[in-house]
């Protein structure tokens, strides 16, 4: 499809997770038919969706029909295959490409693609073999990291390595395949940029945002984050580079590390909305995967501007360990935003919903959605 496409157009989503079930609510809120596909069913974002269609990602003849049917494909998560991303492109735009994909779904590619771009990142080794680590490991140093090069998110797939670290016992705990090893970053805080890039290069963000991590999985977001100028700066333009050095066409997510001198180094890149932006849903005029519809269907890019300081709290199925949590007690709030996300099920370090405040500064933000969650706490 030639030129911009325009609400009444049907959009296709590769993945049925919470994002795209608040990708679906931005675009049906702007006129959009919204198509889902997945290996599941009562998704989701099936459960909202106008179209939801179960089955493999492998299945290619699947994905083609499920292509045929929309007028632009996009994805909610990047552990699609490259193949998939393929066959959905050979009948309509998929945005972004799957070459984007295809270098930010592998660790290795993806280390590899930013230092050849000189984008700043920890000391890194390829390993393929428990040889190659017991020779890089001398190199790197200790501690480290030791992470398997695809598919791997939540801190799932990594093993650290300490000064007494039996380094075949790490090797194994990765799977045995091929993975790359970090330098261990002693950093002052962990935090992201969440931006957008247009069809035309058109680039907006969200700001520098702060995270605060338990158990490898985000647990707090806080906008804006408490940094400084300098470091805010240099966030969003190696944003900007990396964003345009892919090519981007959509959202991507970059994640850091600020070491205590303040240097940056980019952790990892996520091609889609990401949980760190949540926030934007409520705190922004234009949200994150409002932002991510308007650059895939070509129309220009909505203003990022933030009402207020903002912070976001995750809640994960440990919540309901004693029961259903305490919906009434938190609603009750006026200030707090309730977001669930549909899942049957609660496991521990699963993500059911999220809570979102705003408030006169980031500190005060942070501090009432902690409170409001563990409100919910039977």
């Amino acid at each position: 499809m030639k030129g911009p496409i325009l609400p009444g157009a049907t959009v296709g989503v590769l993945g049925s997770g919470q994002l795209g079930r608040m990708f679906a609510i931005a675009a049906r809120r702007m006129g959009y038919r919204v198509h889902t596909f997945s290996p599941d069913y009562d998704t989701p974002t099936g459960q909202v969706a106008d179209v939801e269609v179960r089955a493999e990602y492998e299945d290619l003849d699947a994905v083609r029909a499920f292509a045929s049917k929309v007028d632009v494909v996009t994805f909610e998560f990047e552990n699609v295959s490259s193949a998939c991303a393929e066959a959905a492109a050979s009948l309509v735009p998929v945005r972004p490409a799957g070459n984007v994909l295809h270098i930010t779904q592998n660790r290795k590619r993806e280390k590899t693609f930013l230092a050849a771009a000189g984008i700043p990142v920890a000391p890194f080794a390829v390993i393929d073999s428990l040889a190659a680590l017991e020779h890089e490991i001398g190199r790197i140093g200790r501690p480290a990291v030791l992470k398997s090069a695809g598919f791997g998110y939540d801190g799932k797939g990594q093993a650290k390595i300490g000064p007494e670290t039996d380094l075949g016992a790490a090797w194994k705990a990765v799977g045995e395949q091929e993975a790359v090893l970090e330098a261990f970053i002693d950093f002052e805080c962990e935090v992201s940029v969440v931006a957008a890039r247009s069809l035309t290069g058109e680039f907006a963000h969200f700001g520098v945002v702060e995270n605060a991590h338990a158990n490898h999985i985000l647990d707090v977001t806080i906008s804006p984050a408490r940094v400084s100028e300098a470091v805010r700066r240099d966030a969003i333009q190696i944003a900007h580079a990396i964003l345009a050095k892919l090519e981007v066409v959509g959202v991507l997510c970059v994640e850091f590390f600020l070491e205590k001198s303040g240097r940056l180094l980019v952790n990892e890149l996520a091609p889609r909305p990401h949980n760190s932006g949540h926030f934007t849903f409520d705190a922004n005029v234009t949200c994150q995967f409002e932002q991510q519809l308007r650059a895939i269907c070509g129309l220009p890019l909505g203003s990022t501007r933030q009402y207020r300081p903002a912070a976001m709290a995750n809640l994960l199925g440990d919540l309901w360990s004693s029961g259903t949590p305490d919906w009434q007690r938190v609603c009750s709030l006026g200030d707090v935003k309730l977001h669930l996300y549909g899942k049957a099920a609660a496991r521990a370090g699963r993500k059911m919903g999220h809570l979102t405040v705003m408030a006169d500064t980031a500190a005060e933000a942070g501090e009432r959605v902690r409170m409001a969650r563990d409100l919910l706490r039977r």
